[in-house]
């Protein structure tokens, strides 16, 4: 859950740091004190897209940061340690810098991220609910992401989406072989160009060989002399040689060494370039038998080399690239030789894909329906709570008219709505009256957000349009959801105010010149103060302080649970 929040140079904020525990808080104010900044900020913090315009007038930059306690959220520890971003202490810090130039810089745990990093994270750690969200609701792609986030339908979403994608890449690939047509000729041609580069031996240690081979024929005369010249300089019989130079120093060593027995150690250096020597001379004698001069052997050594050059130069390639394009045109040839057949099979294949499709899809569309009930009978309670009395709810889920697997399913959602006993249910983007609108998105987000895996949810202002005992429900049902889940709300209500565990007031006024907001916590009087000014407006009686303690007792016995009632014979007893 949220435990700390710091804003500096935010907008009208200079400065503050606000502390977050458990259950319901909400924050008040008077109209353009700043009340939803902190949700900008938190906004801001979950990867909005940055602004220059909430960086304070004068500043160069705003800075935002807010701490996470993640000792009872495992999903959000689990992206940490996959992307390297974990603290031992089972803590996050999220934080943004935006800069006036519109430039901004963002952090998880010190460390700098991506703002794709940052929204990915916010999005297991906090959700807004802005006063404006139910709008968002009357899309019918909106309507589905709410049913399948109530359901947590993401394993069934991700089997039909795989399935859909394996049948598109079959459709692809059956279609690109259906478009080459008529393919004789391309056949033809690559089985002309295939003809000319298999008749030579184009793989790389043939070529090198082909090479070394044409170079050692082609100096054949120069390579015999060479290696005569080295046999007679290192062991010729006639005239002196190396060898026989070497032999004869040892014998003069070894009669010296008698006198000097360091000459010894000469001697077997003498006696290890006399092995080297005599190896080297073995080896060249061994190449010599190898040369000879064959014009013959030269002249097709010289054709064969002729005819690998042609060929590179008519495939624009170098020899070494001969092979690799002799095998790409071997294997486009058998692509082409079996498409008639690869056909065949795809037919077979398409159909096994429909019917995987199909068969994810009806487990998709079994969870949607068993979800959509259970959604429109909690919301239909709850919109009758929030002063619609008889109107109904109602999830319809309508089948795609096209036979193509769809990734997203087989049907589609539709919010039905009838606000009145007797109305027969319309869409609820038909749905004329904005008040009700308000009352019904508010009642599906309480219905569908109780099984939201997300800790801490916000609100602002969501219960806009509406007051009076339905306010006070509306409030009643935030803070029941507050002992599930973090609940921040920003109200203007004094019967919704009251139902909050802790209270902010965010109040603004003129510092040098310049417009300032100020926030803080309230205590247990304050609270009651802030009430009454919202209860009495301009002038604030005791009446208004009456209904104010009243409001704040009625949200403390809300939490006390109902003494039960006693049986008959426990009363009987008490009476004698």
């Amino acid at each position: 859950m949220l435990t700390h929040l710091a804003l500096k140079d935010f907008a009208v904020v200079r400065a503050t740091e606000l502390e977050f525990g458990p259950g319901m808080t909400v924050i008040s104010g008077e109209t353009g004190a700043g009340k939803s900044l902190l949700v900008d900020a938190l906004g801001f913090l979950s990867g909005l897209r940055a602004d220059s315009g909430v960086v304070r007038h004068g500043s160069e930059r705003a800075e935002l940061s807010a701490d996470f306690d993640l000792s009872g959220n495992p999903p959000a520890r689990a992206w940490l340690a996959g992307n390297e971003l974990d603290e031992d202490d089972g803590q996050c810090q999220l934080r943004r810098v935006i800069r006036a130039d519109g430039g901004s810089r963002a952090w998880i745990n010190g460390r700098p991220v991506t703002l794709a990093q940052l929204t990915e994270l916010a999005g297991l750690l906090v959700e807004i609910h802005g006063q404006h969200e139910h709008q968002s609701l009357l899309s019918r792609p909106s309507q589905l992401a709410l049913l399948d986030a109530h359901a947590r339908n993401e394993p069934q979403r991700d089997a039909v989406r795989t399935a859909a994608a394996a049948w598109q890449a079959l459709l692809a690939e059956r279609e690109r072989l259906l478009a080459q047509g008529d393919v004789s000729d391309r056949i033809g041609w690559l089985e002309h160009q295939l003809g000319e580069l298999e008749k030579e031996d184009l793989d790389p240690a043939a070529l090198e060989a082909l090479d070394a081979a044409h170079r050692r024929q082609a100096n054949a005369a120069g390579l015999i002399a060479a290696c005569d010249e080295a046999v007679a300089r290192l062991g010729g019989e006639d005239g002196p040689s190396l060898d026989r130079l070497l032999q004869q120093a040892r014998a003069g060593l070894a009669r010296a060494a008698e006198h000097e027995p360091r000459l010894a150690e000469a001697d077997g250096l003498l006696e290890g370039a006399s092995l080297q020597v005599a190896e080297a001379l073995a080896l060249v004698g061994r190449i010599r038998d190898d040369l000879e001069l064959d014009p013959d052997r030269f002249e097709e050594l010289e054709r064969r080399l002729g005819r690998v050059h042609d060929l590179a130069r008519k495939h624009r390639l170098a020899p070494a690239e001969l092979a690799g394009h002799r095998d790409g045109i071997a294997a486009e040839l058998e692509t082409l030789r079996s498409a008639g057949e690869r056909l065949d099979r795809l037919d077979g294949e398409l159909a096994a894909a429909t019917t995987s499709w199909r068969e994810a899809a009806a487990a998709l569309t079994a969870s949607r329906q068993a979800a959509g009930q259970a959604l429109a009978e909690a919301t239909t309670v709850l919109i009758a709570e929030l002063g619609m009395g008889g109107g109904r709810f109602l999830v319809e889920l309508e089948p795609h008219e096209q036979e193509r697997p769809d990734p997203n399913g087989a049907e589609r959602v539709e919010f039905m709505v009838a606000a009145n006993a007797g109305q027969p249910p319309r869409p609820l983007r038909k749905v004329a009256s904005g008040g009700e609108l308000s009352r019904i998105s508010l009642a599906i987000e309480v219905a569908a957000l109780g099984s939201d895996a997300v800790p801490t949810m916000v609100f602002d202002e969501v219960d806009s349009g509406i007051g009076g005992a339905v306010a006070q429900i509306v409030g009643r049902k935030l803070r029941a959801l507050g002992r599930a889940r973090q609940v921040l709300c920003v109200t203007h209500l004094p019967q919704v105010a009251a139902q909050g565990h802790a209270h902010y007031r965010v109040s603004k006024a003129p510092v040098d010149g310049m417009t300032r907001s100020e926030v803080a916590r309230l205590d247990a009087r304050a609270r009651e103060e802030e009430l009454a000014r919202m209860l009495g407006g301009v002038e604030v009686g005791p009446e208004a302080h009456a209904a104010a303690r009243r409001l704040l007792e009625e949200a403390v016995q809300a939490d006390v649970p109902a003494s039960p009632r006693p049986s008959r014979k426990q009363a009987a007893a008490g009476a004698a």
